[in-house]
């Protein structure tokens, strides 16, 4: 297993504690007195303070924990379940807005995520992410125009990227309105990826799942549709700033859960994951799930590729969330835009295709930006 400059055994611990939380082993994890602020930091650092928490409830009561430790992590586990009980409630609202104004709609990632999970309030949630389809389907060109005249009719100055419009509507939570639900820096995969969403979105609307408490009805995508969607979803996030375990465990569902569909689709799937310039990164990101979660080969999507993904793993440990602990977050925006370069041709000898083209895909999308 690949390193950063964290202690092994507190890595082999932090592990062995999430394995345990996920409810992937019951082999309760023999942690030291010592490590617990290091495993209480590390969890904050990947954004999982609250899933790690249920593997800490689960342990016998006997296990030796500081105190401080135990109450700051009641109070930050119990604060991301209110975070989550308020996400979805605006979630209702905006699916019930959104359909009384003539869209279809589907809430990405975000809250659909936390209905796989065993307690549905332990995800750290971040903002709310929402693909709107406006009713009778039209291109992609005409659909970004459409969904910007209608959010810049309440907010003219919004913040607008070539995936989504920013969309302030609340004060306390932050909402992204998509057009395209993700995208690659290479022209041709982007336009295979979007051919591929095309053909499929509509039923992804009509998926309607109940959410906890009776607090009423959203609509999110189904497990074949998020399966090729968030593992291209990982490989954007890793070719920008950085990706962390939080959305490995997102994506550790749904492989549990798509399992019982893989058996009779193995072969069109492997078909279709290279056709999307999503094999390489696949293998990557299987590498992982073998080497944090211990996934089983019956739930593998592509064949557990061990180079890439120790580069995947080094820059899972450096960056954390996001890659909030990268150091790239720190500079300007110049400064980000000349490092993010740099960073991008690190990974050339492992995928050519997105590292060549993301600093074009980045300088294209600076001035398309300028224009709308």
């Amino acid at each position: 297993m690949v390193r950063s400059d964290l202690n092994n055994f507190i890595i082999d611990s932090f592990f062995a504690l999430l394995r345990y939380a996920v409810h992937a082993t019951d082999d309760i994890p023999q942690i030291k007195l010592g490590e617990w602020l290091d495993i209480f930091e590390m969890s904050q650092k990947q954004a999982l303070t609250g899933v790690v928490f249920e593997g800490v409830q689960r342990m016998n009561r006997s296990v030796a924990m500081p105190r401080d430790i135990v109450l700051k992590w009641v109070f930050l586990a119990e604060r991301i379940k209110q975070r989550n009980v308020l996400l979805n409630q605006r979630c209702v609202e905006l699916i019930r807005k959104f359909q009384e104004d003539g869209f279809q709609c589907c809430i990405l990632k975000g809250q659909g995520n936390t209905l796989m999970y065993s307690n549905p309030y332990s995800r750290t949630p971040g903002d709310i992410d929402l693909f709107l389809l406006p009713q009778g389907g039209m291109s992609v060109q005409k659909r970004r125009k459409a969904v910007t005249e209608y959010v810049r009719r309440c907010f003219p100055k919004t913040r607008i990227r070539y995936q989504h419009i920013d969309y302030p509507v609340f004060p306390d939570v932050e909402v992204e309105v998509h057009f395209i639900p993700t995208a690659k820096n290479n022209p041709i995969y982007n336009w295979r990826i979007q051919q591929w969403v095309e053909r499929i979105i509509k039923a992804q609307c009509a998926n309607i799942v109940s959410l906890p408490e009776n607090l009423g009805e959203i609509s999110v995508p189904t497990v074949e549709f998020n399966v090729i969607y968030q593992l291209s979803h990982l490989m954007h996030h890793f070719f920008d700033e950085g990706i962390g375990l939080r959305q490995f465990i997102d994506y550790y569902y749904v492989l549990k859960q798509f399992e019982e569909f893989k058996k009779s689709r193995n072969e069109e799937l492997h078909s279709t994951l290279r056709y999307l310039g999503l094999w390489k990164f696949a293998g990557a990101v299987m590498y992982v799930m073998q080497e944090v979660f211990q996934l089983g080969e019956r739930y593998m999507i592509a064949p557990v590729d061990e180079r890439r993904g120790k580069t995947l793993m080094n820059e899972i440990l450096k960056g954390g969330n996001f890659g909030k602990f990268s150091g790239l977050t720190n500079h300007s925006k110049g400064q980000k835009y000349f490092l993010k370069h740099w960073r991008s041709l690190h990974f050339v000898w492992e995928y050519p295709a997105e590292a060549l083209c993301e600093p074009i895909f980045r300088t294209w999308h600076f001035f398309w930006r300028l224009v709308h």
